[in-house]
């Protein structure tokens, strides 16, 4: 079997993170979309160069008067950049935290959905630990 070269190995230690990432950012941009932010893609010249410009996968606001925009800039996987309205960014932040709750519940549920487990088996707790005081 032959030895795997340095940039074999370093593409196969990356590729599950260059794929995390990806589906990551395609979460984020379908929230966006969701919230009401609007997808203008970088279908010419000038409109890439100025992708690149901004800064990869964060928000940025733009101020004209009294209205501001957020825009989301993504050069790798959609080539475009999400435009949002203060209402649309109120949205997608209410809608993280909501998402970030519910995922909390729902690992606070799991903690204790399962019928077979056995506190008991892990040693007594003390009271401070919720359990009571005879360790269960």
């Amino acid at each position: 079997m032959p030895l795997l070269t340095a940039a074999a190995l370093a593409m196969l230690i990356a590729s599950p993170v260059a794929a995390k990432t990806k589906r990551h950012i395609e979460k984020i941009e379908d929230n966006l979309t969701a919230a009401g932010f609007l997808a203008k893609p970088a279908n010419t010249p000038e409109r890439v160069d100025m992708l690149t410009r901004l800064p990869a996968n964060t928000f940025v606001q733009r101020a004209n008067g009294d209205a501001v925009t957020y825009v989301y800039a993504d050069p790798k996987v959609c080539a475009c950049l999400y435009v949002g309205t203060q209402d649309a960014y109120a949205q997608y932040l209410r809608d993280m935290q909501d998402r970030r709750l519910a995922d909390q519940q729902t690992l606070a549920a799991q903690t204790y959905a399962d019928a077979r487990w056995n506190w008991g088996g892990w040693g007594p707790w003390g009271s401070h630990w919720g359990f009571g005081p005879y360790g269960w």
